[in-house]
């Protein structure tokens, strides 16, 4: 009989599955954008339309997750999910083709449905059963670790070698990090159901509470997407800000490291709703500050907010849905996520084709500012419902 595998060891699993499938199939394309527009011509309309289609297989995949209850099939699909990512990051050098750029970023949003919500039902799910504190903190910090990491190895690659060299050193990082994500995630407990004391004295909130909460979810796809898709070509389009976009991506996934964290103590203080509402403020700021000004100082704090906020959304809405919905986390993760996947296909579209009429991503920014408002009156009228998270 081999040990049981220790909680940090299963947290850290995930941490490297996120790494692979957001940090290096998904994010590193944001970086990747200020290297392959001037080496291949490649505009901000096919931009964003790669991105729509990142989204794309993301909500694929959530939509096929939704169908999913065998957690024996679930493992399987995650673990395929984490090999996809390597193969997709391998796709982006091998051609110029807007068709062979769409797959690859189609099957890349499949592996990132794959290690987030996969990933994480799979984690919650072993430390429920495990009786361990069924939070996604710790585990979530892997998105902002992915950036950084990713961020790191297209920028000390960038002078060594051309944009095609770029994604092969990509695909290698991805290769290494799919080892540990494999092998320190144990096999799910195969027909060992949850205990009743997992379950005791929870409650799940009203019909009305959820689809507030998915419609509060899916404007923040809006507040996510525009930013994580644009934010070096943002920075770059200010003129005294020529050549910062990487330094402000690296610095997005610095506050996203341990923001997950971070929101998770607060949480604990606050509950999950008015912590949301934190969140979602916040964010509101940082999206219009490059907006109000092109200044330096601008564009380092609304990276910042930008990186502790996205994260922060997207793991207390997770993390909170695990601890009203004990039975079935997967399934109410993946409905939540198909708004915010639908959110990710229209808006980097809209925001790249605005963009390229008008030269400036200020109105998409604004446009984006009020979506997030009209999500935060949804969380307070979620509060008025009188549901406690």
């Amino acid at each position: 009989m081999s040990p049981a595998p220790r909680p940090l060891t299963v947290l850290a699993s995930g941490i490297f599955a996120l790494v692979l499938t957001m940090g290096v199939a998904r994010f590193a394309y944001t970086p990747m954008l200020a290297y392959m527009q001037p080496q291949t011509g490649l505009g901000d309309a096919l931009a964003g339309w790669l991105a729509g289609w990142n989204y794309f297989g993301y909500l694929s995949g959530v939509l096929l997750v939704t169908r999913l209850k065998d957690l024996m099939l679930k493992d399987r699909l995650y673990r395929g999910g984490l090999l996809l990512a390597v193969l997709t990051t391998a796709m982006m050098p091998l051609g110029e083709s807007p068709l062979l750029w769409g797959a690859s970023r189609y099957l890349a949003g499949l592996s990132t449905a794959a290690g987030l919500m996969l990933g994480s039902g799979l984690i919650l799910n072993w430390l429920i059963r495990h009786d361990h504190r069924g939070e996604l903190g710790l585990h979530f910090s892997g998105l902002g670790i992915g950036i950084v990491l990713g961020g790191l190895a297209v920028e000390l690659s960038a002078p060594l070698v051309g944009w095609r060299g770029q994604w092969w050193v990509l695909t290698l990082f991805g290769a290494l990090l799919l080892v540990p994500a494999w092998r320190w995630l144990p096999r799910p407990d195969q027909g060992m159901p949850l205990a009743a004391h997992h379950m005791a004295g929870v409650r799940e909130p009203s019909r009305w509470w959820l689809w507030l909460l998915q419609a509060a979810y899916l404007c923040a796809g809006f507040g996510y997407v525009i930013n994580a898709t644009f934010t070096v070509l943002i920075t770059e389009q200010q003129p005294a800000l020529a050549g910062q976009g990487g330094l402000m991506w690296l610095l997005v996934g610095l506050a996203a490291a341990p923001a997950p964290i971070l929101w998770d103590r607060v949480a604990r203080r606050f509950g999950y709703l008015r912590t949301l509402e934190m969140a979602y403020v916040l964010q509101v700021i940082g999206i219009v500050l490059p907006v109000w000004s092109g200044s330096l100082s601008a564009a380092v704090a609304s990276s910042l907010l930008f990186g502790l906020t996205f994260i922060g959304i997207v793991s207390l809405v997770l993390t909170m849905v695990g601890v009203r919905y004990p039975a079935h986390p997967a399934q109410i993760m993946a409905r939540l996520t198909l708004g915010y996947g639908v959110a990710q296909i229209v808006a980097p579209v809209v925001a790249g084709e605005l963009s390229e009429m008008s030269g400036t991503f200020d109105g998409s920014l604004l446009m984006v500012a009020a979506i997030m408002v009209l999500g935060l009156l949804c969380l307070i009228a979620m509060q008025r419902l009188g549901s406690r998270a």
